[in-house]
């Protein structure tokens, strides 16, 4: 019976070796990473700060770009509070390289100054991309974003709107994609997430994971 014994206590290892192994294992990344990473273009931008940049410029930091806009009444305020909350959950030295970007796809109201005050109702921390109209429209397309602008508004109106909230309801007909992308410390767009994933949690549990995968 010694041989069964001994085969006993070998399964015994193998499966504890297993179980090991599978509760050390770290899952597998969410999102969807791009087969061949995508050097972004050069397209000159301006910051919040009214400095001008690149949409390739990363800084040696990993970023997370979401496409969005301030007078957005959803889902921009809805992703940038999930990203303050995954950004705020990481440690101080895990925030120092990572940079979350708002690119505006209404760059004609986003002036710098505009995002730079939106923006700091989530985070200080968070930067802001603006451009000319042509530009934005060429950083989406590079970053598989759509992009719609809303139709004109029609010149007459009803008595009981005004002009501002004309203005504001043309301004939410705005369709844009809602994804936040990777983009890593050379400046390529390696993977994507969609806003379920934002928003469901996954990206925060992955983002130690991005950091040390991208973020040098």
């Amino acid at each position: 019976m010694k041989w069964l014994t001994v085969l006993l206590l070998a399964l015994a290892a193998a499966l504890g070796g297993l179980l090991f192994l599978r509760s050390g294992a770290t899952a597998p990344l969410g999102g969807t990473g791009l087969d061949t990473p995508v050097a972004l273009p050069r397209l000159e931008l301006t910051d919040d700060a009214g400095r001008p940049t690149t949409l390739a410029d990363s800084g040696g930091k990993l970023r997370l770009v979401f496409y969005g806009f301030v007078r957005c009444p959803d889902v921009c305020p809805a992703t940038l509070a999930t990203l303050k909350g995954a950004y705020e959950g990481l440690k101080p030295e895990q925030q120092a390289k990572l940079r979350v970007q708002l690119v505006s796809v209404d760059p004609e109201f986003d002036r710098p100054a505009v995002m730079r005050e939106y923006l700091n109702k989530f985070n200080a921390d968070f930067t802001g991309l603006t451009g000319s109209v042509d530009t934005i429209d060429a950083a989406a397309k590079a970053m598989f974003v759509t992009n719609i602008a809303p139709l004109p508004t029609p010149t007459h109106q009803d008595h009981a709107d005004t002009p501002d909230s004309a203005v504001s309801a043309s301004a939410a007909a705005r369709l844009h994609g809602d994804q936040v992308s990777v983009v890593n410390a050379r400046g390529q767009f390696v993977r994507v997430y969609s806003n379920l994933e934002v928003v469901d949690g996954t990206l925060k549990r992955d983002l130690p994971s991005l950091l040390r995968e991208y973020g040098s």
